[in-house]
């Protein structure tokens, strides 16, 4: 297998941006279309993008899905190499390592993009790395895979990392791809999910929001996790008016709840 096989990369990255389509449209579709009006309440920045910015994040997304496919190209060769740690037979470590790698590849590509994502925002790098994601700054589920090439590498790089660290079977790594591709999709939908009482709540400390990452998109600083709110947490990284937003989204505490609809 050539690892600059044109047609292969192409396959690699139709089957992955196939994926991402179908999450992508289905809360594209319920948010912004079927359930529009029913949920505008919940927007958390008060327009709604115009026609050209959704155009934009989906022709980055197509070439960030190409990326994603030459990586993944890239991994598989790897694999057949024996350079990894990548197994098919989920008996050879059991079930229990089988939901452990799971767990442990969550929490490992959330320290990963927390690390990174913030790197990305030194001044000498957004421009080359991260500024085509933040041209989001209302952004949509379209945005989600919205990324400068070199940015698109280096989060396409958490596929590879993962084989070479530890054992992970094919379907470990689709129930985790699963979870990064909702996740992803749902933080950028622009609609907040969670109900009011969320971030008091355990689980509200530790699990991040649509808000959390709106926030991030429109001020371009704080809010640099992903999954989690642990490493903005520790680092005091969180926006100062994060919690004041959410609650002010989630209760309509807003002058203006009656929002105008851009074209």
């Amino acid at each position: 297998m050539n690892p600059f096989d044109f047609k292969k990369i192409l396959s690699f990255g139709s089957v992955e941006f196939i994926r991402y389509a179908v999450a992508a449209g289905v809360i594209w579709i319920f948010f912004y279309g079927i359930r529009r009006r029913h949920w505008l309440h919940r927007k958390i920045i008060q327009k709604f993008p115009q026609g050209r910015d959704v155009r934009r994040e989906l022709a980055f997304s197509a070439v960030t899905s190409l990326i994603y496919g030459a990586v993944g190209l890239a991994t598989v060769l790897m694999i057949r190499q024996g350079w990894t740690h990548y197994y098919t037979h989920i008996d050879k470590y059991g079930w229990g390592w089988f939901c452990a790698s799971v767990v442990i590849t969550i929490f490992l590509h959330d320290a990963y993009f927390y690390w990174t994502h913030r790197l990305m925002h030194h001044p000498r790098l957004f421009p080359w790395m991260h500024k085509a994601h933040h041209r989001s700054i209302n952004p949509t589920p379209w945005a989600a895979y919205a990324f400068d090439p070199l940015e698109a590498v280096v989060q396409a790089a958490i596929f590879p990392l993962a084989v070479f660290l530890y054992p992970i079977s094919p379907l470990a790594f689709l129930l985790f791809m699963l979870w990064q591709l909702l996740f992803n999709v749902i933080g950028h939908a622009g609609f907040e999910i969670f109900p009011s009482w969320f971030l008091k709540s355990w689980i509200g400390k530790f699990l991040n929001t649509p808000t959390n990452h709106t926030m991030h998109h429109q001020y371009f600083r704080g809010n640099y996790g992903l999954y989690f709110n642990i490493w903005d947490r520790m680092m005091g990284t969180n926006h100062p008016d994060y919690e004041k937003r959410f609650h002010t989204v989630t209760t309509c505490e807003r002058a203006d709840v009656r929002i105008k609809e851009a074209a």
